[in-house]
């Protein structure tokens, strides 16, 4: 939350006073400006960032705007949604057995909302056939479309890069 200047720590000589309600008072000495808040009892607080000329100043309740906003900062963060992107191993010599098992731990990361990163580490002669360890990925996609109620959008399909081999796997959209 960003903190105001409030009351006595403005330190202009006119500011643009706004009351509680809107009303507008014009630019007035900043004397003024306390004297009609502590009148109104209420805190007079600097709206506008540094560099303006005049400032705007407005007529509130700080405490009572504070409190206003830490509770709709703690609503947006209770609304807010956060995916974790999670990581599957696969290897170039894996059996259809590990494979399935893996396509079915990655199915229920998906149907949390996860999105999943699978990647094949190529080693040794292994790097002459990426071919093949990409075949490897593109049925363990299957495998998990297969695997999910859920639909599955494929967010990069299976790209080499270096040694490593890796798809993204997300979420889809529901109709």
């Amino acid at each position: 939350m960003k903190e105001l200047l409030t009351n006595e720590q403005i330190r202009d000589r006119e500011v643009r006073l706004i009351g509680e309600d809107g009303q507008q008072y014009g630019v007035i000495s900043i004397r003024d400006a306390r004297q009609i808040a502590d009148e109104k009892g209420l805190d007079l607080c600097k709206m506008t960032p540094p560099g303006v000329t005049p400032p705007t100043c407005k007529l509130m309740d700080y405490g009572k705007y504070c409190y206003d906003q830490q509770k709709r900062d703690k609503e947006n963060r209770k609304n807010q949604t956060i995916t974790e992107t999670k990581e599957i191993r696969l290897s170039a010599t894996i059996d259809i057995g590990d494979t399935t098992r893996l396509a079915q731990q990655t199915a229920k990361f998906i149907e949390k909302g996860n999105k999943v990163k699978a990647s094949i580490r190529l080693k040794g002669r292994q790097q002459a056939h990426p071919e093949i360890a990409v075949k490897i990925v593109e049925d363990y996609i299957e495998m998990v479309k297969q695997a999910t109620s859920a639909p599955v959008a494929v967010e990069k399909a299976p790209t080499q890069e270096g040694r490593m081999i890796y798809t993204i796997l997300a979420p889809g959209k529901t109709k």
